[in-house]
């Protein structure tokens, strides 16, 4: 794991919410990744930001859910892509995972979920799988 992913999971204290910056649970550090929010991986070096692993450039998120899911809108609609990463830019801003951050993120997965709900890859498998849509943040 990478030294900027261990020192923000401490400073958002991840391990005692047990919850990434999507709202999905964890039971691992191990099993949490960072994801490039501002400048993506693949034009940090060409812009001058070598890997691009820059805490203003971050958000920790769970690799075989939230961080895979949040790449399957990417590619799926981008608009959504984008809202959900300016809540959690928002999040890095604040410095704290905000319960309001985290539930417009739900409403966002909610309605991609309505809209694609159903539908399978190229292989036939769904598009959206299961654990996706098992999420810890709830409206009160």
């Amino acid at each position: 794991m990478r030294e900027i992913t261990k020192e923000m999971i401490k400073y958002y204290n991840l391990k005692t919410l047990k919850m990434d910056f999507m709202g999905y649970g964890f039971n691992k550090s191990q099993d949490l990744s960072f994801h490039h929010l501002i400048i993506p991986h693949r034009y940090c070096k060409k812009l001058g930001y070598g890997e691009g692993y820059l805490w203003w450039n971050g958000a920790i998120l769970r690799q075989n859910t939230s961080h895979d899911y949040l790449h399957i809108i990417e590619y799926k609609d981008l608009d959504r892509f984008n809202a959900i990463t300016s809540e959690m830019i928002d999040e890095n801003i604040k410095g704290y995972l905000d319960q309001k951050n985290l539930l417009a993120i739900d409403d966002i997965l909610n309605g991609f979920e309505r809209e694609y709900s159903g539908t399978s890859t190229k292989k036939g498998k769904p598009l959206i799988k299961e654990e996706f849509t098992r999420r810890l943040v709830r409206r009160k």
